[in-house]
């Protein structure tokens, strides 16, 4: 039985499964509420399902791991031999996925250092990659989590919506609430901007927001080695269509992940979600 540091996420990081079995990353399910139906994100409803689900006007809810999951987690991932857990989850601005997760460290049989990374989708899993590079070179619990803050620090996540209306429902909108009013009206791009989510510009049409989005890609990556994730919910084509370009354009591309996300973050941005990360290395 090896010993060494092991990486927790949760499922909001949407890194691929075969990316989290090479790495040994361990995931927690958060859960979608649909009508009286709690099911977790992954295993129990689709990205396909929760588009459906929300065009129909379906009631939609998610909710956090509860701090029994990540105790049992933690339980399984040190009687694999793990000696230390660095768990690293998705912004405390979103979600109490970050708290259950501090609630269960306490009385983990192995340290635990639990992590807000300020990051949700690729943007986490980017840095759940760091920590796990770290761990795999024979980095302590510290090494790992300096690696993702690290990687966290130079992160930029942006993405545009059909429409604000999921996110105000949900309360996910952060400083841009007081926008509302004349964001509606037109087609909105955001930034993740500490670990909340903010309106970066407000675009008169869908195809001018999403040429804008590639423009602040293209210009975060500049030069430098990147690794880049495109996302959308129920969007394949434009999230093809701006990969290819990127692909292009981006001369220090490294890898570039391209994915639709899960139901958790689907219910909060809607149908149409196009959006993009780039993570220096």
């Amino acid at each position: 039985m090896s010993r060494h540091v092991a990486i927790v996420t949760d499922s909001t990081a949407y890194l691929p499964p075969r990316t989290m079995e090479r790495h040994g990353i361990t995931s927690v399910p958060l859960t979608v509420v649909l009508g009286d139906q709690a099911l977790e994100e992954g295993t129990e409803i689709s990205a396909r399902s929760l588009a459906l689900a929300l065009q129909k006007r379906r009631p939609v809810t998610t909710s956090r791991p509860s701090p029994e999951t990540f105790a049992a987690t933690y339980r399984e991932v040190a009687e694999s031999g793990a000696t230390g857990i660095v768990s690293l989850h998705l912004s405390s601005e979103f979600s109490g996925t970050y708290d259950a997760a501090v609630l269960a460290a306490r009385d983990a049989p192995v340290p635990v250092r639990v992590v807000d990374t300020g990051m949700v989708a690729m943007a986490l899993g980017f840095c759940a990659l760091a920590a796990a590079d770290s761990a795999e070179a024979g980095g302590s619990v510290d090494d790992a989590v300096t690696a993702a803050e690290k990687r966290a620090a130079g992160m930029s996540a942006h993405f545009y919506v059909d429409t604000l209306d999921y996110l105000r429902r949900g309360g996910r909108i952060g400083a841009a609430q007081a926008l509302l009013g004349s964001a509606l009206a037109v087609k909105p791009l955001l930034q993740l901007r500490d670990g909340r989510i903010e309106l970066l510009e407000k675009v008169r049409t869908s195809s001018k927001a999403i040429a804008r989005l590639e423009e602040i890609v293209v210009d975060r990556a500049g030069s430098a080695q990147v690794d880049i994730a495109v996302h959308h919910l129920a969007a394949p084509e434009r999230a093809s269509a701006l990969a290819e370009r990127l692909r292009a354009r981006v001369p220090g591309l490294a890898e570039l992940h391209v994915s639709e996300v899960g139901a958790v973050i689907g219910a909060h941005t809607g149908p149409g979600l196009l959006a993009a990360v780039v993570s220096p290395r």
